[in-house]
C-alpha cells in the first residue's frame, strides 16, 4: 500500500529553525521521496516504511531537541506532485 503525507514540525523553542532543517535532512536520508515546502514536508512511499521512518524521525526528535509538535495528514495513494 502506498502512503502520502503531509507533515509539519513545531519545535516549542526559540531556536527552530535547525531542529526543522535536520529532521528534513534525516528524513532525505531514508530512501523515501521527500518533497520539504514552506510550512510542512510531502513524503510519499510504501506504508510500512514511511510509517516506520515517522516512528524513527519524531523519536529522534524528541530525543535531541525535546518538546515539538507534529502534525500529520495521512492518505492511502499517491498524491506524488507531477
Amino acid at each position: 500500500m502506498y502512503l502520502s503525507v503531509q507533515l509539519s514540525c513545531y519545535p516549542l523553542k526559540e531556536e527552530y529553525k535547525q531542529p526543522i532543517k535536520d529532521l528534513i535532512a534525516r528524513l532525505e536520508q531514508t530512501g523515501l521521496e521527500v518533497y520539504p515546502g514552506r510550512m510542512s514536508t510531502e513524503i510519499f512511499g510504501d506504508y510500512d516504511e514511511v510509517m516506520g521512518v515517522l516512528s524513527d524521525t519524531m523519536k529522534w526528535s524528541f530525543e535531541t531537541y525535546g518538546k515539538s509538535v507534529f502534525v500529520a495528514k495521512i492518505m492511502e495513494g499517491d498524491r506524488r506532485p507531477k
